[in-house]
């Protein structure tokens, strides 16, 4: 079981790996193809970034009773941004996501975080930035989900470190979106200016998610932990 464990770890981080590379790659060899066809390029870098990891969770020996839960926890992570639509970036959509992450593994995190931002966007509005947000919440789970074992995610006081920065880093991944679809009108000092406007939303978004990690980070485990005990979701 152990090395089945380290096995699924090992192929998650090689499909980062190739995620990024690919990623890197399409913006260094088409960087006019990206400037002219933004929201083609938004799809094909959804393709790209989503299906292997579906595909693994696919793949994956999934029981109807873990995908229930599942499924519970995609919905409380998307409805939960709804009430908090009228402050931006606080929302606990984060923190559910991470949870996820920690007690049922990469993949689990990963597919909760992509479908959290997809199903709340049937009420808050979609747009090009739907597969962006699917991108940055579907990574914070696979990457915390990676790190469920380690140090940085069982102490709580880095798990709360954790909470923020992936708060930081999902607001510079939503930036790209309006970065690109400038176009020609780009460059290094409106980067910087955007980056520099956006910060206190970015802010807003990290601390509130060290807030529902200190506050309710421990009660959330015990209870995903006792339904994965009780249905045999062990990983």
């Amino acid at each position: 079981m152990e090395s089945y464990v380290k096995h699924k770890k090992g192929y998650s981080r090689f499909i980062i790996i190739l995620i990024s590379v690919a990623f890197i790659a399409l913006i260094i060899s088409c960087p006019n193809f990206i400037i002219n066809h933004f929201y083609l390029t938004s799809v094909i870098f959804l393709v790209i970034s989503f299906f292997p990891l579906f595909l693994r969770f696919e793949k994956r020996k999934v029981s109807s009773r873990e995908l229930v839960i599942l499924a519970i926890l995609a919905a409380i992570a998307a409805v939960s941004r709804i009430p908090f639509a009228s402050i931006p970036s606080v929302q606990p959509t984060t923190f559910v996501i991470i949870m996820t992450a920690i007690v049922f593994g990469a993949e689990s995190g990963f597919v909760v975080g992509a479908l959290a931002a997809i199903v709340s966007n049937l009420f808050l509005g979609q747009g090009p930035w739907t597969p962006w947000q699917m991108y940055g919440w579907g990574m914070i789970g696979l990457v915390a989900g990676l790190l469920n074992n380690s140090l940085i995610l069982q102490n709580k006081f880095s798990r709360i470190l954790f909470g923020f920065f992936a708060g930081i880093i999902f607001g510079w991944i939503m930036n790209l979106w309006v970065i690109f679809s400038m176009g020609t009108e780009f460059n290094f000092k409106s980067l910087l200016v955007f980056y520099t406007t956006s910060f206190p939303h970015d802010l807003a978004h990290g601390l509130s998610n060290a807030f529902f990690l200190a506050v309710f980070g421990n009660s959330w485990l015990k209870t995903l932990r006792r339904f994965q005990r009780k249905y045999g979701l062990l990983l």
